[in-house]
């Protein structure tokens, strides 16, 4: 008598699957490169669409699976392995999964070798390299020529019909019928390893653990699927995201930079974004994810925990940011990131404004101007601070671009009136341009002492700070940076409970 097909072995949560095999798009392409000894294979794509299973499932139907050594990008015990490639003249065939992972030093040497290969077309040695969107790209900035001498084969993500016909297989396999099939294939976005996770789970949750004498239908909502699965996953990502979203601490009045990375990569359709390219799209940000990238406190912040690599890669040279694990991004896609915000302790995630405060001064107050930049900048919030700008004023047409900044972009207009500022030309350029916002509780001025009363009258009886420029610079400005992060604490708070 057959033996019954269990629920473990159908729709798998992890290993390369049987049953439920679906050949991708790319399959058949992928079986002739497979064949082509010497010449050098990528597959690059997102995470958890099938990239490492097909691979070995092409090389099982070309009878060559049992001659294949499998190493990994991710495994630290690999890495001498993949080192000693490049020694040995008769490898057979490699597969390095995560290729992604290994630092650019090795990645250069492979580059070098693929070519070496292809140029001495070796009949015994064949390189197959997997890993996340650009995999390619990054090889071929180390070798230009390299292009022609590999194929390069990208997965995207899997289209509906090919996820119904992995579910399909299963249920045939399993004697039931999924209440949830529909969603299930909207849900998963293309992944097969989501689409076997939502299967497996709607079959467990129904008590439907292997193949039914009789055909059996799942009885859950995907509602309860979905809340089930998010309070599994929870206990394993919880913790990172908020600890990811938080940054090095919660600053007040912080526009959540680190919060908005992740939350922009949930929202996308590929599992993965350019950031550089995510704040062209976000103008509001990028003062405060831009200066995350540019500082570099990104990069530090993704490496200084070695559990974020596990679920999400990062690449600091292209700002590519992408999901590893797919569970995760499933967990992220669902969350609600306004709670999470504010439980974390950002009172605001969407801005009506692309600064918070914008800095209007003289030349000869830099030194002013500079110090209170960055200190705001220091606590995640954003601000207009003419030197940060200069690569976008490059070529721009300078009151054009800065008029509206000084007219309604900024929440709050920081104006230091010093005696030099009434003299200078940009001064009342910026002046007139915001006038029309006095009354409006939108200009809080730095009064130097030294300046006669009444030479701003329309500040004047306006709250607003005096500073003495004989005294201690850094003590005095450190107090006026604390009540503006305090003010646009409050802003953040008040504007959420509306």
């Amino acid at each position: 008598m057959k033996p019954k097909n269990k629920l473990e072995n159908v729709f798998k949560l992890s290993g390369v699957p049987d049953v439920t095999f679906v050949e991708p798009t790319e399959y058949s392409r992928m079986l002739v490169s497979l064949r082509s000894m010497g010449r050098g294979l990528v597959v690059e794509g997102p995470s958890g669409i099938g990239k490492t299973t097909c691979v070995l499932k092409a090389l099982e139907e070309l009878g060559g699976r049992g001659d294949v050594t499998i190493l990994s990008g991710r495994k630290r015990r690999d890495i001498p392995d993949i080192n000693a490639l490049n020694d040995d003249e008769d490898f057979g065939t490699v597969i390095i999964d995560d290729f992604h992972k290994l630092d650019e030093e090795l990645k250069r040497r492979l580059s070098d070798l693929l070519k070496i290969l292809a140029d001495e077309e070796s009949e015994s040695s064949k390189l197959v390299l997997v890993g996340i969107n650009k995999t390619g790209h990054s090889l071929i900035q180390y070798s230009t020529d390299l292009r022609n001498r590999i194929d390069i084969i990208r997965f995207e993500s899997n289209p509906e019909e090919k996820i119904e016909e992995l579910l399909s297989k299963g249920e045939q396999a399993l004697n039931v019928t999924l209440n949830v099939k529909q969603e299930i294939i909207t849900e998963s976005q293309g992944s097969f390893h989501l689409a076997q996770m939502l299967a497996h789970h709607a079959c467990l949750r129904s008590n439907i653990l292997e193949e039914e004498d009789l055909l059996n239908v799942t009885a859950i909502s995907f509602e309860t699927l979905k809340e089930f699965l998010l309070d599994e996953l929870a206990i394993s990502f919880s913790q990172l995201t908020t600890n990811f979203c938080r940054g090095q601490r919660v600053k007040k009045g912080s526009r959540a930079p680190y919060l908005h990375v992740l939350y922009w990569l949930s929202r996308s359709e590929n599992m993965s974004i350019s950031i550089e390219s995510a704040l062209i799209e976000q103008p509001t940000h990028k003062n405060s994810v831009g200066q995350i990238l540019t500082k570099g406190h990104l990069k530090a912040h993704y490496e200084g925990d070695a559990l974020y690599s596990d679920v999400i890669y990062y690449n600091n040279e292209t700002t590519e940011i992408s999901i590893e694990d797919p569970k995760y991004y499933f967990y992220i896609k669902n969350l609600a990131w306004s709670k999470v915000a504010k439980k974390i302790g950002f009172h605001a995630v969407e801005f009506s404004s692309t600064y918070d405060y914008a800095l209007s001064f003289a030349g000869q107050d830099r030194d002013v101007s500079e110090y209170i930049y960055q200190k705001l900048t220091e606590n995640e919030i954003s601000v207009f601070y003419d030197v940060n700008e200069q690569a976008r004023i490059l070529a721009s047409n300078v009151e054009e671009y800065l008029a509206p900044i000084y007219r309604a972009e900024s929440r709050f207009i920081i104006s230091i009136l010093s005696e030099h500022y009434p003299t200078r030309i940009w001064c009342k350029f910026e002046a007139e341009n915001f006038k029309e916002r006095f009354g409006t509780g939108c200009i809080i001025p730095l009064r130097f002492s030294n300046c006669p009363a009444g030479m701003f009258d329309q500040t004047n009886g306006m709250g607003g700070f005096t500073y003495d420029p004989t005294g201690n610079l850094s003590a005095q400005l450190d107090t006026f940076v604390q009540l503006l992060v305090q003010k646009i604490h409050s802003v953040r708070i008040e504007e959420s409970s509306l």
